[in-house]
């Protein structure tokens, strides 16, 4: 594809209310003697419109930028860290390969993107800046659209195919798209579908791991009831009886379980904190989520504890202190 069909598209595309032309290439990047690997992006002044970017400093280059194929550049957040560490990059110049670009803005942090790559670690430059100094390519990659109304999406799309078949000569070739249209919609669904996959993976291990829990609960109530029989046929014997056995076998099972739990959670909060520290994300925990896990853990051990202490309570006292 080329900028003139992004500019097409607009004309003749009722449903469309802007379109931007985007390049993209990851490119090695200098200012001074240092220099790091990003992506350079090269976009009209709509692609900050169409893709929700704003400027926090300085300021986006203009379509008289773009038709003068300034060397002007807008840095993302990770850029500057990378290049300028605290020092203020607008006015400085920069190398984009063997080019110079002159930095006029920064851009408001963005984060990952649903893909999870680093939308702040990306470059902005003039589209016809980027193809013939930078890029030397005579076409474009990708052309982001904005529709008039979200319930017009469907339309919008056919309206898209049609225009860019007519200007591709596919109609009278009779051949298949030379293109793909894909909307946020559909974007969104997939992702959505990703995490319910995802979410049902991690429910699925947190069953199978309280299940483990769960058993090695009973095994060493089981284990600690065998070792205790005279014990418990003692305290039978001194007027002890089968409900204050069974209460004091499910209140152990309980505390073991709980136990459990605080360590677990200790070691959870732990290295999610190392982890935020080793890769600079923002650490989150939810206090609803620590409680909910003390929950589950109580419910784990009066569940899988219920049933040794019932073990316990029905020993006969006599034979208990029998027993060897």
């Amino acid at each position: 594809m080329t900028p003139q069909d992004a500019d097409a598209l607009v004309v003749e595309c009722p449903a469309i209310n802007k379109a931007a032309p985007v390049q993209t290439k990851k490119i090695q990047v200098k200012w001074g003697n240092l220099s790091t690997n990003t992506t350079i992006t090269g976009a009209t002044t709509d692609y900050q419109h169409v893709r929700n970017f704003r400027t926090e400093k300085g300021r986006f280059f203009t379509e008289d930028d773009n038709k003068a194929s300034a060397r002007y550049a807008v840095l993302g957040q990770t850029v500057v860290k990378n290049l300028f560490g605290k020092n203020n990059p607008i006015g400085e110049t920069i190398r984009i390969g063997r080019v110079p670009f002159f930095v006029i803005g920064i851009m408001e942090p963005k984060g990952a993107d649903l893909n999870a790559v680093d939308q702040d670690d990306q470059i902005f430059v003039p589209v016809q800046t980027a193809l013939r100094r930078v890029f030397n390519l005579p076409y474009i990659n990708t052309i982001n659209v904005q529709v008039l109304y979200s319930n017009e999406m469907d339309i919008a799309i056919k309206q898209i195919s049609e225009i860019l078949r007519n200007r591709h000569r596919l109609n009278k070739l009779n051949k298949p798209d030379d293109f793909t249209i894909q909307n946020q919609i559909e974007i969104l669904e997939v992702q959505k579908e990703t995490t319910h996959t995802f979410t049902a993976l991690r429910a699925s291990v947190a069953i199978i791991s309280l299940l483990i829990g769960g058993i090695g609960i009973l095994a060493v109530m089981l284990i600690a009831i065998k070792e205790r029989i005279k014990e418990i046929g003692l305290r039978m014997a001194v007027g002890a009886s089968r409900k204050d056995i069974l209460l004091q076998f499910i209140i152990e099972a309980s505390i073991l379980s709980i136990g459990g739990g605080v360590i677990g959670i200790f070691i959870g909060v732990l290295s999610a904190f190392v982890i935020s520290i080793a890769t600079d994300w923002t650490l989150s925990v939810s206090i609803p989520s620590i409680g909910y896990s003390l929950l589950f853990s109580l419910v784990v051990g009066l569940f899988f504890g219920v049933y040794p202490a019932r073990r316990a309570s029905i020993l006969n006292p006599i034979e208990a202190l029998r027993n060897e």
